[in-house]
């Protein structure tokens, strides 16, 4: 079941949008990798500090129905609504392929080059097709005059290797970067 720890922060996985139709159905904007998670008698938590479960999902159409709510006048009440989950629901219900990590798993991993700490994984962004780890400079470099933040692509040949359970990203070709950043 759904608890949230008070240590971690929920994930915001969906929108629900305006009303469709006069049954109380509504627009739902996935925010997330795994539309999986998103069937009929899912239940999530809202920021509105609601525990909603879900009716009549259809993903192509890009909409849903809330258990109990039959008229759009409900239903306006989550308009906007973010949908949240846990780490755990997460993990419990999302599959990864081999060498994908869940963004908040890279989040904290220190990132190395030749064995020198070049930051931490602060965020992961996309932007267009490709996922980023922005990355908060060590402060020795940022002494040494770097950039106090930067980007680097979650890609080959940039990321050699990631190790989610040391929190610890190899790199390539990211201390290039930095530099001209």
């Amino acid at each position: 079941m759904l608890k949230q720890s008070k240590k971690e922060p929920l994930l915001h996985i969906a929108t629900f949008g305006k009303t469709v139709g006069i049954r109380g159905d509504m627009k739902f904007h996935i925010q997330s990798d795994f539309p999986e998670q998103f069937y009929n008698g899912a239940t999530f938590l809202t920021n509105k500090d609601v525990k909603v479960t879900l009716k009549d999902v259809n993903l192509t159409k890009g909409t849903v129905k809330i258990e109990g709510i039959t008229t759009p006048e409900d239903a306006k009440k989550f308009t906007n609504a973010k949908v949240l989950t846990t780490r755990e629901e997460t993990r419990k219900n999302c599959h990864l392929e081999d060498g994908e990590f869940f963004w908040f798993d890279l989040e904290d991993c220190e990132v190395y080059e030749d064995d020198q700490l070049l930051g931490i994984v602060y965020e992961v962004e996309r932007l267009a097709n490709t996922n980023y780890l922005s990355i908060v400079t060590d402060f020795k470099l940022v002494e040494d005059g770097k950039a106090k933040r930067f980007l680097l692509p979650f890609q080959p040949p940039f990321v050699v290797q990631t190790d989610i359970e040391k929190k610890v990203i190899m790199t390539e070709g990211a201390l290039d970067i930095l530099d001209a950043s």
